[in-house]
């Protein structure tokens, strides 16, 4: 097996293994690591339409993550993906009407982020072993409502670790703020700031790259990481679901294998469409990558014209997750599409901090063939979460609902027929009053708790594990501070 090494996209030339790539986290210059080649399938698409979900996933990651012992991955894939998701099946693929629904929500905290998260944590232990790590591990988190709790959950009463977690104060819904005020583990540490998620995004950024705070770190025999998408663990593990759901269709006889589909994916940080580009890049058939953005449309602007613009109105919509106007990931695209030339990716990236925008050439424009944007008004919205239970029974989340509307929006443009998966990125549950009041203007005034037992009244099913006793659960984090304190709280939590 060639082994594959990784890199910044900034031009720190220094190749590591996958294990270092994890454990930092993020680049000394402040770049992302990404693999120095995107490894290739070594088996037939026929061969993976027999595979379970873990048996797929030591299939994909294996390739990425050649310094680990086969035994350990294998081992950390059982772990992860066991009776914490309320279905063996993991990311069951559901067809309502004519929509095929990619279902990633089955895990502890009911959102697609514990497909990665939930492994994170053994990929980690695994990697603070290899590379000889004697140092508390403090994984610093900004999350805009569901890596919060994902982390959380992953990495409370882990020895050896901290975890850290800032969110927006007011960006969150309430189903998502409790589950982290909630959190016990005595490692565990949640952080509400004045500012949105960007501003969270921001100061975990410059604190992972803090010559002095690192300093003191390391003084301290404590070591930073991060559980956000620019940590590369919590990419590759996304790449597997989009093969899965391949399989699947194969699998139902919807489609032929070797047949093309597309991916319709709710996308804020652009993390989870990115494992979309990789899984197209190793070799699955996939003829359109469709970018659904809600009304903070950066992305919809920066597909459609090559110009990426974070100087506009920061919307707080009914998909907070994707409330987003600095797409870290997409770091990682541009650094592909430039043809690996970190030099380019440093100046854009300096250009987006100095001037706020950035525009790309002519050539890396061309690289943005495999993307349709598409962006949903609230509106539209809460048309589609309406429609789809109307026509089908079928309830969704407000960021499925974003997806959902791209993909009529792209079918009227495109009369593109290709089968579509719509990934869907939350259960309703977390998000009961936009949810509800869209079904029926009679919930309109009912608190969260209330509509969870309405939710569940009307889909007919039980409320899931993670939220039954949410509102008794005691508040166990308080703490509020200003987004340019967020050092202050990190140095109070470590002593430092």
């Amino acid at each position: 097996m060639e082994q594959i090494y990784y890199k910044s996209t900034r031009g720190n030339e220094k190749l590591v293994k996958s294990a270092e790539a994890i454990a930092r986290g993020l680049s000394d210059d402040g770049g992302l690591f990404v693999p120095t080649s995107i490894p290739k399938l070594t088996v037939e698409l026929n061969e993976l339409k027999n595979m379970n979900y873990k048996e797929l996933a030591f299939t994909i990651m294996k390739e990425f993550l050649t310094d680990y012992d086969e035994k350990d991955l294998l081992e950390s894939i059982d772990k992860a993906y066991d009776e914490k998701f309320d279905t063996g099946i993991i990311a069951p693929l559901v067809k309502h009407g004519q929509s095929y629904f990619l279902e990633l929500y089955h895990g502890p905290t009911l959102a697609f982020k514990d497909m990665a998260l939930s492994i994170l944590p053994y990929l980690l232990k695994n990697a603070v072993k290899k590379l000889n790590i004697n140092k508390e591990m403090v994984i610093l988190t900004a999350t805009s409502g569901d890596t919060g709790k994902a982390a959380l959950e992953g990495f409370a009463n882990v020895p050896g670790t901290k975890i850290i977690v800032f969110f927006p104060q007011e960006g969150v819904s309430e189903i998502q703020k409790r589950q982290m005020l909630t959190q016990t583990g005595d490692n565990t540490f949640v952080i509400g700031i004045e500012g949105n998620f960007d501003d969270a995004q921001n100061g975990v950024k410059q604190m992972l790259t803090d010559e002095n705070l690192l300093k003191s770190l390391e003084e301290n025999n404590k070591m930073f990481s991060s559980a956000n998408s620019i940590n590369i663990g919590r990419l590759i593990p996304q790449v597997v679901y989009y093969f899965y759901a391949y399989t699947q269709l194969c699998n139902s006889g919807e489609i032929n294998t070797g047949d093309a589909i597309n991916f319709c994916v709710p996308t804020g940080n652009f993390g989870n469409i990115l494992a979309g580009y990789y899984a197209k890049r190793m070799g699955l058939p996939i003829k359109k990558l469709i970018c659904a953005s809600n009304e903070n449309k950066v992305l919809f602007d920066f597909i459609n014209t090559g110009i990426y613009d974070r100087q506009r109105d920061f919307v707080i919509t009914m998909s907070p997750s994707m409330d987003i106007l600095i797409s870290s990931n997409l770091e990682r695209l541009l650094y592909a599409m430039s043809g690996e030339d970190s030099k380019k990716i440093k100046n854009l990236m300096d250009k987006l901090k100095s001037d706020g925008k950035y525009e790309i050439d002519d050539n890396m424009k061309k690289e943005l063939q495999d993307f349709f944007g598409g962006y949903a008004t609230e509106e539209d919205t809460a048309h589609a979460i309406t429609e789809v239970y109307k026509n089908t029974n079928y309830v969704i989340d407000t960021h499925t609902a974003v997806s959902y509307a791209v993909y009529q929006k792209y079918l009227e443009t495109t009369k593109d027929s290709t089968k579509t998966v719509i990934v869907s990125t939350a259960s309703p549950y977390k998000f009961t009053p936009d949810v509800m009041k869209s079904i029926d203007a009679k919930y309109i005034g009912l608190n969260d708790f209330e509509l969870i037992k309405e939710l569940s009244k009307i889909t007919k099913g039980d409320i899931p594990v993670g939220i039954k006793d949410l509102e008794t659960r005691p508040v166990l984090h308080k703490t509020v501070c200003e987004k340019d304190e967020m050092q202050i709280q990190i140095e109070k939590i470590l002593k430092i």
